[in-house]
């Protein structure tokens, strides 16, 4: 009895550690290392890759799928974002559409966010569901991307 007790305790704990470790990496910005980490390898994205021109100031490359409901979420978030922010551009793509694509800049999940400088550099990127806030902050880590500039 004891045995399941304690089997049961150390579940729970490991599931708890999971869940807040989980958590904390959503909407999480990682800033690209180079050309080829941080990045996927993308170091840079045309308008003919992404299917639409490149924000004077940045891009955010948004890979969704159908039926991803964080997806809708992250998606109001950026139209609100560069609605308010002249320069900026968002371009949302299917993941199921542009796998070529998806295998290159290595999305591994739905909601990713890719941050393009105006040359179409990538910055970072973003997994997971994020606030505006969280947005907000990723625009303004990219140099050529902050407001004001």
């Amino acid at each position: 009895m004891l045995l399941r007790v304690v089997l049961v305790v150390a579940v729970l704990v490991a599931a708890t550690g999971l869940g807040v470790w989980w958590r904390a990496r959503q909407g999480r910005f990682v800033a690209a290392v180079g050309t080829s980490e941080g990045d996927g390898g993308a170091g840079r994205l045309t308008a003919a890759e992404i299917g639409a021109a490149l924000g004077e100031r940045a891009t955010f490359v948004q890979f969704s799928s159908a039926v991803c409901a964080p997806c809708r979420r992250v998606r109001d978030v950026l139209a609100q974002l560069v609605a308010g922010a002249p320069g900026v551009v968002h371009v949302e793509l299917d993941v199921e559409q542009h796998l070529s694509l998806v295998r290159r800049v290595n999305v591994l999940r739905t909601p990713t966010v890719l941050l393009l400088d105006g040359a179409g550099t990538v910055a970072g990127r973003v997994s997971g569901e994020a606030t505006r806030a969280q947005m907000l902050a990723v625009l303004e880590s990219c140099p050529e991307a902050a407001p004001g500039r």
